[in-house]
């Protein structure tokens, strides 16, 4: 009674142990892991970081901005009174003149510069983000081709191991009829090398997964053991409506360009700005006194670039060329697109219209292997016609779980291509 309350212990230990070291993992997981481990992911928050100091400098325009000037100068000739009046000494001044300030401006009306910059700031990195969403969501397409692939290798491989039976089934029968004197011993040996054949493609399938397995590893940055599970996907009903990244790509272009649009006239408003200077100078605002003397000056200022007049109209039919341009990108993209989809939908089309005949395909098929496994023990045919018979359900059966594995792969493509 020890013994086999041992034993029971000791295989509930075991069948938990394996249980817990069999890992489960979905494709929509296998999405979400190769978005967040991706490198370039974190491209994103140095997208929104610098955005942030650029907002910040461009905002800092509106605080009051400081200037330090000096000079120091030599000239040929100074401004003289040509009056002499008895009595009195008119204070001549130096050719060497010296003038140092500071001088401080404060922004009343800039025209919508600084607001102008921090649109642009924020549109900018909104363009930067959305080509980091284009290039992240090319994963999807990666990630399906493995997920499928090692979803098709282990459909063959149970197909493969349902095909060792039907052998092992072959070889039983003749050993007996070898055994009872009515077969020969090649058609045995026929029946061994089929099946060492089925082995052989057992493990050239187990290493082909393992590949694909420790790629899905890399993608995801998640260990994953030659025991892991891919869970099958459900069937999806996919909407024809595009909703991929590139279209928001395209619409933030735009804004791009509608920004630099209103630079163009921002550019050409007049600015007016509040301002103080104060320093020392000789002369200073004096021009007749020729001491070292302090001085100050305040007011309001005014500055009114026209030159881009000049420049404007041509200026803004550049941006309406850049606005054609993302349109017609736009319209490339989209057609391309639904090219595609017409191609996935016609391959959804072509494996669904394959399934409604594999299921009677296969039945025909394994009733003809019985058959033909009974002749076999019989003595009725050879053992190259059992092969025979074995290999087209084996093919048939194959067949129609490339089909199932095809069309969950059509239609995730089509989800991935219509970004639904």
């Amino acid at each position: 009674m020890k013994l086999i309350f041992f034993t029971i212990i000791i295989g509930f230990v075991c069948f938990q142990t394996n249980a817990q070291s069999s890992v489960q993992i979905s494709i929509e997981e296998c999405y979400h892991l190769a978005r967040q481990n991706y490198p370039l992911v974190k491209q994103g928050e140095l997208i929104s970081k610098a955005s942030a100091h650029s907002i910040e400098n461009a905002a800092k325009g509106y605080l009051p901005q400081f200037n330090v000037s000096g000079q120091a100068s030599y000239q040929s000739e100074v401004t003289r009174i040509p009056l002499q009046i008895p009595g009195m000494n008119i204070p001549e001044l130096s050719k060497d003149q010296y003038r140092l300030s500071a001088e401080g401006t404060q922004v009343l009306f800039d025209g919508g510069v600084i607001k102008q910059q921090k649109q642009a700031a924020t549109v900018n990195a909104e363009v930067e983000s959305q080509k980091l969403e284009v290039e992240l969501y090319k994963l999807r397409d990666r990630i399906n081709q493995l997920f499928f692939g090692i979803l098709l290798i282990d459909a063959q491989l149970k197909q493969n191991e349902l095909l060792k039976k039907d052998l092992q089934l072959g070889v039983d029968k003749a050993k007996a009829t070898v055994a009872n004197g009515t077969g020969f011993k090649s058609n045995l040996n026929m029946l061994k090398a089929e099946l060492l054949k089925a082995v052989q493609r057992s493990t050239e399938l187990r290493f082909t997964r393992r590949g694909y397995i420790d790629v899905l590893a890399l993608f995801t940055h998640k260990p994953l053991t030659e025991d892991v599970v891919l869970l099958k996907p459900a069937i999806q009903l996919v909407s024809d409506e595009i909703r991929r990244p590139e279209l928001g790509l395209y619409d933030s272009q735009r804004k791009s360009v509608a920004v630099k649009e209103q630079a163009i006239a921002v550019r050409n408003l007049p600015k007016f700005n509040l301002f103080l200077q104060s320093g020392i100078g000789r002369p200073a605002l004096n021009m007749l006194n020729n001491a070292l003397e302090p001085f100050a000056i305040g007011g309001i200022r005014m500055s009114w670039s026209l030159s881009g007049l000049y420049t404007r109209k041509n200026e803004k039919s550049i941006s309406g060329i850049n606005r054609k341009e993302i349109d017609l990108q736009q319209e490339n993209f989209l057609l391309n697109t639904k090219f595609m989809l017409k191609q996935q939908e016609a391959e959804i089309d072509k494996q669904n219209e394959l399934m409604r005949s594999d299921e009677e395909i296969i039945a025909l098929r394994t009733s003809v292997k019985e058959t033909a496994a009974a002749q076999l023990e019989n003595g009725v045919i050879h053992t190259s016609d059992y092969l025979r018979e074995v290999n087209a359900e084996d093919q048939a059966r194959q067949s129609k779980l490339m089909h199932e594995i095809q069309l969950l792969m059509a239609q995730y493509n089509k989800q991935t291509t219509t970004g639904n």
